[in-house]
């Protein structure tokens, strides 16, 4: 029965191997062109070219590539005063509000001094009492000079008599500045406006007490605005006052046109940025101080470059590089790059890269240096790539039924 068994098994090995045989495409390859059959899909599909629509390549142009720089802040009014009490008092009426406008020489409150209408008057008697004096000396003196000429009084009392004058004189004039002072303080208790502008706080209310030199309303002028930001010190050099300015402010959609006003003389302490002023006019008065603002300054550029697009700039181990399409085949090539110009999305080529290389807009997955490719004109990238998609479908169905005839 075990030899019947092993005889059993010997004929159904044959049968199989007889089968295989049978099954492997004959002539004279043999079992050599069963072999190659088995070569995977991807080797046959790597053939085709890689077919590229016109707007996914790039050929490096020349062109300027001017400098935009850029600095912020907010707005600022450089016309601006406060308004503060010139005398002690209190504050007895203030006709103004926050947000209202003025003019310059316009009423805008009184702070009640007290007792100023006595002292004014005391000062009055005051005068008064000098002139009486003045009067008195003038005649004393006068009849001190006749009796001298007649040499009824020695040339002493002639000299204590003009002192004496001269001494009621002074007193006069003292009088004099004393009321004008005391006057003066009723004109300071009249609050008026020292320029045309908006009233922006009030730091004082009705009925309170004020001291001198305490401020009572702060007013500003819109009218012209400024942005104080800083440069570095490298890039100070490229500015000049007088440039003209495009300031993106906060809440507004367009850039408003501006000027570069100053440059400060030194760096400010501690850092190495130097100050730089921007003044704008603003008629509409449609800005207001405190708006943070962006500016930005273009500096025109002279050379030309050789610029890309960044996109078609990648990074690999930190290098630069591009890809390009030469001889009809796809190569990489490293680059070393010089400016670049964020807004607009290019960068300068320095080396590496020839004026009419054809480049690889954009970034593309699992490039192959030395693969096949090619640029397809717009009317035939749709069925060149059909035809592309078509031929690795054949390849791999092509394949397939050897790999079948194997396993």
């Amino acid at each position: 029965m075990r030899r019947a068994g092993w005889w059993a098994g010997g004929v159904l090995l044959a049968g199989v191997v007889g089968a295989a045989v049978w099954l492997l495409p004959r002539g004279p390859a043999g079992w050599g062109a069963a072999l190659a059959a088995q070569r995977p899909a991807a080797a046959a599909s790597a053939a085709v070219p890689l077919d590229f629509r016109a707007d996914e390549v790039v050929r490096p142009v020349q062109a300027a590539l001017p400098r935009t720089l850029e600095f912020s802040g907010p707005l600022v009014a450089p016309q601006t005063a406060q308004l503060r009490a010139k005398a002690a008092g209190t504050l007895s009426a203030l006709h103004v509000a926050e947000g209202e406008r003025v003019r310059a020489g316009q009423v805008l409150g009184r702070i009640d001094i007290v007792e100023l209408d006595s002292r004014i008057a005391e000062r009055g008697a005051q005068l008064a009492s000098a002139r009486a004096s003045l009067a008195q000396a003038e005649r004393s003196h006068a009849s001190n000079e006749r009796l001298a000429a007649q040499d009824f009084i020695s040339p002493i009392a002639l000299e204590n008599s003009r002192t004496q004058l001269d001494t009621a004189r002074a007193a006069l004039a003292a009088a004099q500045a004393a009321l004008e002072t005391t006057r003066s303080a009723r004109r300071d208790a009249v609050l008026l406006a020292p320029i045309d502008g908006i009233v922006a706080r009030r730091q004082a209310l009705p009925g309170e007490q004020v001291a001198p030199e305490q401020p009572v309303l702060s007013l500003v002028d819109l009218r012209r605005l400024e942005l104080a930001g800083t440069v570095p010190t490298h890039e100070v050099g490229w500015l000049q006052p007088g440039m003209a300015v495009a300031l993106q402010v906060e809440g507004s959609d367009a850039p408003v046109a501006a000027t570069l006003a100053r440059i400060a003389p030194a760096a400010e302490p501690g850092t190495r940025a130097i100050g730089v002023v921007v003044a704008l006019d603003n008629p509409g008065e449609r800005l207001r101080a405190g708006q943070y603002a962006l500016a930005r300054v273009r500096l025109p550029d002279a050379q030309q470059r050789l610029l890309l697009p960044q996109a078609a700039v990648t990074l690999s181990a930190g290098q630069a590089q591009v890809w390009v399409i030469a001889d009809g085949r796809l190569a990489r090539r490293a680059v070393t790059l010089g400016r670049r110009d964020e807004a607009g999305g290019r960068v300068e080529v320095l080396a590496g890269l020839d004026a009419g290389a054809t480049v690889l807009a954009t970034r593309f997955e699992q490039l192959r240096e030395g693969r096949p490719a090619r640029v397809q004109a717009a009317a035939d990238a749709v069925p060149a790539r059909a035809s592309q998609a078509a031929q690795a479908l054949a390849a791999s169905a092509g394949a397939e039924p050897a790999a079948r005839a194997l396993r």
